[in-house]
């Protein structure tokens, strides 16, 4: 795991990404964000009122004197940013519910980063999911090309490093879905240094079994192809078939990959969250992530559970996302 960190921290030192943290007020996120801007890995910012953050990192022994803290009650800029969100939303915000809405500190964050006042943020240790990623839709919105984001975790043991893919987002993908995170997913994986060998997985190998959702799989495989030809990817796969090269020798002789794949799509959401824990907690994997991709800008989502080194991990990781 440390090798994986060490890659990505190398690469985002001295380039001063600012990273914000709308949970000014969360102790782990405090403890992180001082030891980024200790280790000079990014310059963080936190979102709150400046007493407030000041006394709780006091009383938890907190040093974040190297950190930036804004106050959007106080935001210099607060106006401009105003007008700047009524424009983005097209008549679905008037100046009036802008001012509220900019009060909200994930929609603050946000708009410090699509006005280019930040790099990228990292929420969610104290939001729901849908907190920290309605904003990003709504404010950076997706890649030209890109109609909905998606997220991946990076499974780590040892030196192993592997993509699951969608395990955070997206319920049921259709085709143009499932190609979209294909395609987006191999992307993710270069930044991990990991050259990628997608597999769309499935309960079905080759057309050994037929269904609307196997056929799916199939049609999703035909359209990433087509959306990046020079991509090393095939399907639809059960998991022994893409992973062990024995198994994929006996299924399928002919393919690109030989139960080498590093880059697994899964069909739903449903099979990709219950293989990424299985592989968690039965394989003793680290689970990293979910990184999400497919916006303009990188934000990316803590769980509620997460610890201040998963919060730490995650800047790095947004960092990086932003110097692509």
């Amino acid at each position: 795991m440390g090798s994986l960190f060490d890659q990505l921290t190398a690469k985002v030192s001295n380039s001063n990404k600012k990273i914000v943290f709308p949970e000014g007020l969360d102790e782990r996120i405090l403890t992180a964000a001082s030891q980024l801007s200790a280790a000079g890995v990014v310059t963080p910012i936190l979102i709150g009122n400046q007493e407030s953050i000041e006394k709780k990192a006091a009383a938890n022994n907190i040093d974040i004197a190297s950190c930036t803290i804004i106050d959007p009650q106080e935001y210099a800029e607060f106006d401009a940013m105003v007008e700047a969100f009524v424009e983005r939303r097209k008549g679905k915000a008037t100046e009036e519910d802008a001012r509220k809405i900019l009060l909200d500190e994930n929609y603050f964050g946000t708009m410090l980063v699509y006005m280019n006042n930040a790099d990228g943020l990292v929420s969610g240790a104290a939001h729901s999911t849908a907190d920290t990623v309605r904003p990003a839709l709504q404010i950076i919105k997706t890649k030209e090309g890109i109609k909905k984001t998606s997220g991946v975790f990076i499974m780590v043991r040892d030196d192993e490093k592997y993509v699951f893919a969608d395990c955070a987002i997206n319920i049921t993908p259709d085709s143009q879905d499932l190609a979209e995170i294909a395609v987006e997913s191999a992307q993710t994986a270069r930044l991990f240094d990991v050259e990628p060998r997608v597999a769309m997985l499935s309960f079905s190998t080759k057309g050994s079994a037929k269904s609307p959702e196997t056929e799916r799989v199939v049609e999703a495989l035909e359209i990433a192809k087509e959306k990046d030809s020079s991509l090393v990817i095939d399907g639809e796969f059960q998991f022994d078939a893409a992973f062990v090269p024995s198994v994929a020798a006996k299924k399928a002789p002919d393919s690109v990959l030989k139960g080498d794949a590093n880059v697994f799509v899964f069909p739903s959401l449903e099979a990709g969250n219950i293989g990424y824990k299985i592989a968690q907690r039965l394989g003793g994997f680290e689970a990293v992530g979910p990184v999400l991709q497919g916006l303009n800008r990188p934000v990316n989502d803590l769980s509620r559970g997460c610890s201040a080194d998963d919060v730490y991990k995650l800047a790095i990781i947004t960092a990086a996302q932003a110097m692509e």
